[in-house]
């Protein structure tokens, strides 16, 4: 009877060795493995479902193989890809706060930024100009590229953040912009003035900015603030020296000293 029980014993802890070892020593299971190169085959095929059910068995089953985090990025590829972009920045954010060393950490910290921008509306022939529509998506896509930018400058992601960024920006640029306009036509210039200051603080270099100095020397003028309307387009002429504005500005300046 006792060599029985031993042998039992021994049959069990060699079954339940292996097993233990898979998923608890952090060592690539091969299942794990199987799995996720079958879950980028479907996604790359766009079989989402499928996809999905690979990369959730991952996490659920292995939860110690390499390959439970990277089926987190995986899913949430799968929801950017299927245009479900807060649901995608979402799990690129939980990756990022999970994971913080990971070497694809920067990649999941980009994707937020970019899933924000994608969310925010576009020009589109039948709807108003983005600028008229809410921007809180964009909004939030600016402050995650920045975030971006500031904590991985040396990504290979970081040349596509900042051109994201200065489309991002230059989108407010055309609010502002837009706006400014809206109050020049009622001649409400002290609105004028503050839309087109904060276009030049807040987004330097936007194709506004030689328009917006212009604009504002005249709205300065209509305010009766002579000094302030000179500095503005000395900064035009300065800045722009080849721009077809600065004629025009040189003889308002001229006309105003």
């Amino acid at each position: 009877m006792r060599r029985a029980a031993l042998a039992l014993a021994l049959l069990a802890a060699s079954c339940s060795g292996p097993a233990h070892s898979a998923a608890g020593s952090g060592k690539p299971a091969k299942g794990a493995e199987e799995d996720y190169v079958a879950g980028e085959a479907e996604l790359k095929d766009r079989n989402w479902l499928e996809a999905q059910k690979l990369f959730e068995r991952i996490r659920t089953k292995y939860p110690f193989s390499k390959y439970a985090a990277l089926a987190e990025l995986r899913l949430a590829d799968a929801r950017y890809a299927q245009d479900k972009f807060i649901e995608a920045a979402d799990g690129y954010q939980q990756f990022v706060k999970l994971h913080p060393n990971h070497e694809e950490v920067d990649y999941a910290a980009f994707r937020v930024g970019l899933c924000r921008y994608k969310d925010a509306p576009t020009e589109f022939a039948l709807f108003p100009p983005a600028y008229e529509r809410d921007n809180t998506s964009l909004a939030a896509a600016v402050t995650a590229i920045e975030s971006f930018i500031k904590a991985y400058p040396q990504s290979k992601y970081a040349p596509d953040a900042k051109k994201l960024l200065a489309d991002a920006q230059g989108r407010f640029a055309d609010r502002e912009w837009y706006v400014a306009q809206f109050y020049v036509k009622r001649g409400r210039w002290p609105g004028v003035a503050g839309r087109l200051e904060r276009l030049l603080k807040d987004y330097p270099g936007s194709s506004h900015e030689t328009e917006a100095l212009l604009q504002l020397a005249r709205t300065y003028l209509e305010m009766k603030e002579r000094f302030r309307a000179q500095k503005a387009l000395q900064q035009l002429i300065v800045k722009y020296p080849q721009d077809p504005r600065r004629p025009e500005a040189e003889k308002l300046l001229a006309s105003i000293r």
